[in-house]
């Protein structure tokens, strides 16, 4: 890092928090503050959302699998959200929009009152927070390595930089603040991996070869579409996972569809995010599958610092500032979306049966618990992404641990949107994730050294069979007129 890259670097993280600033003109409430009143575009969200799903991880857990195993991780991720997102686009996403405009809801688990009972509200919620608080923190730990990686600065100041920054904008602006760094993200990020698409392939004809031939020369199984763990049954197995997740199961995900004006404009949102989901990976991961030809026998315990390698070797002075803003600016877009999403559950449905003081008595949160609720998550997150090692690194908080947990948390929340499962009572609901969180413990106390597949596949489908099942066996018991009228709502824009 030279002087021309920090002073791109500072630029960067003073424009995000000037357009936080921005936006806190528009936030005149919580239903501001948490789902942009309604109005969010549907281009903005799909940009959003497709942003949302990148952190530091990609530069770094993601980016040592690349190396080691190739172009799996295209299959076994990329396409695999496509999928799920394409799916989503026509099953759930218009339904979370619907939602807003039956319940005036502002929260992912606000509904779930109505849909099951408090009690399942709150179990589902209380998960969903512990859960982000590991997948979040994962996130700010990926930043810190990726700093590190660029500086020789120590991880902490990473984890410090990016949490401070995320914890101005999106505690002053919200859900706007957000959404409209997300597309200036977007931006940033396209620049950088474009510069370094094109970077690397120049420096792969040095070696007699390019992005196409590469796939001949690299190690034996990085060209394949599974490799190792990493399997068709893998495969298959995060399929569930992808789907829960990225159509709302990951609350900060939902709430781009609850932010917008109808049923119609999220899916065109959707369908925008999987189509970015299809090719931009193909260029962003381009120059680690290529490590191996430039960099090779990088040891195992250093393959997360592979793309800050190739910035550092390849990149003059300057362009190293943007590749190094767009690795934060992936970051920063998911773990303060987290925030928002993770307050509006908080302060919406949690704090409430604590405190009556939480909420106006016309059901509205006070602006400033909206504010000091993000603030508070935010600080946790950084606190716990300085113990990450704790939880088996990047990797382990977020494929295995987070990956793990969110199916059987998500069951309940996302499929109880759809009319096949409306049977399906908070009896049903608790038992499907007591379930699919009973197979998780089993894999981690009682088998050793569990596949991929296996901790990651295993809860999610666990729950899912038994939740479809109990849902075909309940079908002929009477569904509360509530739910029915809730069902009736969801089925098209303007229902009622």
């Amino acid at each position: 890092m030279q002087t021309p890259d920090w002073i791109t670097l500072s630029l960067f993280f003073i424009i995000m928090i000037g357009i936080g600033l921005n936006a806190y003109r528009r936030v005149k409430g919580t239903n501001d503050f948490y789902v942009a009143g309604g109005g969010l575009p549907w281009w903005l969200a799909g940009i959003s959302h497709h942003v949302s799903g990148y952190s530091g991880v990609v530069f770094t857990g993601y980016a040592a699998l690349a190396y080691a195993t190739g172009f799996n991780l295209y299959v076994w991720w990329a396409l695999n959200v496509t999928i799920a997102c394409l799916l989503g686009a026509w099953l759930i996403v218009p339904r979370w929009a619907r939602l807003r405009d039956a319940l005036q809801i502002q929260s992912p688990t606000e509904y779930l009152k109505i849909r099951y009972d408090i009690k399942t509200q709150q179990v589902i919620a209380w998960l969903g927070v512990l859960l982000k608080l590991l997948d979040t923190a994962g996130k700010y730990a990926a930043i810190g390595v990726l700093f590190y990686g660029f500086t020789g600065i120590p991880i902490i100041y990473g984890v410090l930089i990016s949490g401070v920054v995320a914890m101005i904008y999106v505690t002053v602006g919200g859900l706007w603040a957000d959404t409209m760094n997300d597309f200036f993200q977007f931006l940033v990020g396209v620049a950088a991996g474009i510069i370094m698409f094109f970077v690397v392939q120049s420096h792969l004809g040095d070696i007699g070869t390019n992005y196409l031939d590469m796939w001949d020369r690299l190690p034996a199984g990085n060209s394949d579409w599974f490799n190792g763990q990493y399997s068709p049954l893998f495969f298959a197995s995060f399929a569930f996972v992808c789907f829960l997740s990225y159509n709302g199961g990951t609350w900060n995900l939902a709430s781009r569809f609850i932010a917008s004006p109808d049923g119609k404009q999220a899916r065109r949102a959707m369908i925008l995010s999987a189509s970015l989901y299809l090719v931009w990976p193909l260029i962003l991961f381009a120059p680690m599958w290529a490590a191996p030809l430039l960099i090779p026998d990088v040891p195992h315990g250093e393959q997360t610092q592979i793309y800050s390698m190739l910035t550092l070797k390849y990149l003059p002075a300057g362009f190293v500032g943007v590749i190094l803003a767009s690795m934060f600016a992936a970051t920063l877009s998911m773990v303060a979306s987290d925030a928002n999403a993770i307050s509006s559950v908080l302060s919406r449905d949690i704090l409430p049966l604590i405190s009556k003081k939480v909420k106006r008595a016309n059901g509205e949160t006070p602006l400033w618990m909206a504010r000091t609720v993000t603030f508070t998550f935010t600080l946790c997150t950084i606190v716990l992404a300085l113990n990450q090692e704790h939880f088996g690194g990047i990797i382990g908080l977020i494929v295995v641990w987070f990956g793990g947990l969110i199916g059987p948390a998500s069951i309940p929340m996302v499929l109880g949107l759809l009319p096949f499962y409306k049977h399906c009572g908070p009896k049903i609901a608790i038992t499907s994730m007591l379930i699919g969180l009973a197979v998780f413990a089993g894999t981690k106390l009682f088998v050793t050294a569990p596949s991929m597949a296996l901790s990651v596949g295993g809860p999610v489908f666990c729950s899912l069979v038994f939740f479809t099942l109990a849902a075909i066996v309940a079908r002929k018991n009477p569904v509360k007129p509530e739910v029915d009228a809730l069902m009736h709502k969801l089925s098209r824009d303007g229902g009622n």
